[in-house]
């Protein structure tokens, strides 16, 4: 169970009477809410207080759960004194005055104080203060019902448009009542309003909220004893996180680890019957050489041989050790003219470095037409593309569409080689760390298209490749179940 769902089932005990014993010499809260009411009555005749108008009753059907027999349903606007804020006009904020909360201002936690805003005071804003045991909750955006307990203000505060503010009455634990609204029975409600109003609570729902009111000795009870829960709350999801964390870096090592092994031919087991590696390079130079007759690829200058100095480790002896330009054609990006608008489009997708993700490529950011296609580089199905410049060096995935990509990506597409082994290679620790050993530049990192291709690789036996693919895929599913 993660710590906040422990959380919220402790706050579902408690409003359903579950949390603590119930004592017969309470008074009752039918009792409390007649007094409630007569105190509400006897504010609005002194006028510090507005008359509202009734709120319907609590049918049987709006009832979610059955509660003790001491306990009473209400609605939020018959124990509370609620408003949505005054409408400030931003160009009329100071330097010095009273401080204004809008939405931006708070969060759970408490309030912001990054940029604070002022208004002069008047005594038309008397009604918007926001007072000691008041609830401030969002009414608008992206973090609409989110709330704050105010235990004590810092200063004078006065809340914005849209920014609710709940004074509970007299004879009521404010406490309690925040305990309630951050429950499920009120956050469903939030959440059924803000998917139907996009992003909007009204004071309406606010007011009609419904609320399980208990008896006060029974809220005071409540209130302590979640109170003596909640520092055990926070253990149980600081050990939680430091758990996730723990897993997550013990999986990303056991990646690591998984990649290692395979390209170092030790995930499977070698078969004497794989034809070698050495046969397998000699088909992929002349499958390069008929595609340069056919003028499909442009020839490029023969890479250098690798040295005993270069090689990193041993490898099986039916293996090769290849330079990565030797098993594939390797492009670099190029961006059409950007003042040129009949370049860009919808008909082939044009990927930047932000579009390249571990295990999967974004073609729906940005594309170019066919006519800009024709002065960028196309970069065939089944490629790999890799950032070669900035923070991101080494980051690749392979593409599964045709697309174009910009110029601080290096590609490469393999001939008579697996393309998920040569994925794996190029997302192993041992090739992230030779990519980063030929970056130059000060201000920016970079790996140029002939230092890339230079990188030593390991190619087994092509039936291996697909046996080492299918072993990484399977113990990566175990990795993946260790971050849950």
């Amino acid at each position: 169970m993660k710590a906040q769902d422990l959380k919220n089932s402790i706050l579902q005990y408690a409003i359903q009477g579950k949390l603590v014993a119930q004592n017969e010499n309470d008074e009752p809260a039918e009792v409390l809410y007649a007094k409630i009411q007569a105190e509400k009555q006897k504010l609005i005749k002194e006028g510090k207080i507005k008359k509202d108008k009734p709120l319907p009753p609590i049918t049987e059907d709006e009832i979610p759960f059955p509660i003790p027999p001491t306990w009473k349903w209400v609605r939020f606007g018959e124990i509370a004194n609620i408003n949505g804020g005054y409408a400030f006009k931003s160009t009329l904020y100071k330097d010095r005055g009273i401080r204004v909360i809008r939405i931006s201002d708070f969060d759970e936690q408490g309030f912001k104080n990054d940029k604070i805003v002022r208004y002069e005071y008047s005594s038309e804003l008397e009604q918007y203060l926001i007072e000691n045991n008041n609830i401030i909750m969002a009414m608008t955006g992206g973090t609409v019902g989110k709330s704050y307990y105010v235990q004590e203000i810092p200063e004078r505060l006065v809340s914005n448009q849209r920014v609710a503010t709940i004074k509970i009455t007299c004879n009521i634990n404010p406490r309690y009542i925040n305990y309630v609204v951050l429950s499920s029975i009120i956050q469903a409600d939030i959440q059924s309003s803000k998917n139907s109003t996009n992003d909007n609570i009204s004071m309406d729902l606010i007011k009609n909220f419904r609320i399980p009111l208990p008896p006060l000795e029974e809220q005071k009870r409540i209130v302590v004893k979640i109170e003596e829960l909640e520092p055990l709350i926070n253990q149980y999801n600081q050990a939680e996180q430091e758990l996730s964390t723990l897993n997550d870096k013990f999986s990303e090592q056991l990646k690591k680890s998984i990649l290692q092994y395979a390209i170092q031919g030790k995930l499977v087991a070698q078969d004497e019957n794989d034809e070698p590696a050495e046969v397998l390079y000699a088909k992929i130079q002349a499958e390069k050489q008929k595609l340069i007759k056919e003028g499909k690829i442009k020839k490029d200058k023969p890479l250098p041989p690798i040295t005993e100095d270069e090689i990193p480790f041993p490898i099986p002896p039916t293996w090769k050790w290849v330079r990565l330009g030797e098993i594939g054609y390797t492009q670099t990006g190029t961006t059409p003219s950007t003042s040129n608008p009949k370049y860009f489009g919808k008909d082939i997708p044009f990927i930047k470095p932000a579009d390249i993700f571990l295990t999967r490529i974004n073609y729906n950011n940005e594309g170019l037409s066919i006519l800009g296609s024709q002065k960028s580089r196309i970069i065939e199905k089944n490629s790999i593309l890799m950032v070669c410049i900035g923070g991101s060096i080494g980051k690749c995935f392979k593409n599964t569409q045709r697309v174009c990509c910009n110029q601080q990506i290096n590609t490469i597409t393999p001939y008579i080689v697996s393309k998920d082994y040569l994925l794996y290679t190029l997302q192993s620790d041992y090739f992230y760390k030779s990519v980063w050993s030929k970056a130059t530049g000060t201000a920016t990192s970079i790996v140029n298209k002939n230092s890339w291709e230079c990188i030593c690789i390991p190619l087994p036996p092509l039936a291996e490749q697909h046996r080492i693919v299918a072993k990484v895929n399977e113990l990566l599913k175990y990795c993946e179940k260790l971050k849950r």
